[in-house]
């Protein structure tokens, strides 16, 4: 009877730690070292034209001088042989220190901006927050 309990004991705190871990991966709160990476596809209509695709590209480039939260930026277009693309095109990758550089970065009146430049221009965007692990 006391080997059952102690079992079950182990699994509840199993459970507990468990879920804890997750709960870790999901909150806004850095981990105990790591780097708020934040990941942005952009999949254009087909009416987009080159021009408009290089203004945009330009505009993003330009966010990290106008909002000072960004710690780094970095942008390209998809090169995987895989062809699992699904029409995205262009990736673009900010760095923050922490997740209220993040929060202060989407508001920031120079992020909304680009978002009208962008918007007409833009079928699908996917947009991924994640804490770098080692």
């Amino acid at each position: 009877m006391f080997k059952l309990m102690g079992v079950a004991f182990v699994l509840s705190a199993c459970v507990l730690v468990g879920s804890s871990v997750l709960a870790a991966d999901t909150a806004s709160d850095a981990p105990a070292s790591g780097t708020l990476r934040h990941v942005v596809l952009f999949k254009f209509k087909d009416t987009a034209s080159p021009e408009d695709v290089a203004r945009i590209v330009e505009a993003f480039r330009g966010l990290p001088g106008k909002i000072e939260q960004i710690a780094g930026f970095e942008w390209g277009t998809d090169v995987s042989p895989e062809g699992k693309a699904q029409g995205f095109t262009h990736c673009f990758l900010l760095t923050f220190k922490t997740a209220a550089d993040r929060d202060a970065y989407l508001p920031h009146p120079a992020h909304k901006a680009f978002g009208k430049v962008v918007g007409p221009h833009v079928d699908k965007v996917c947009v991924v927050d994640y804490w770098t692990r080692d």
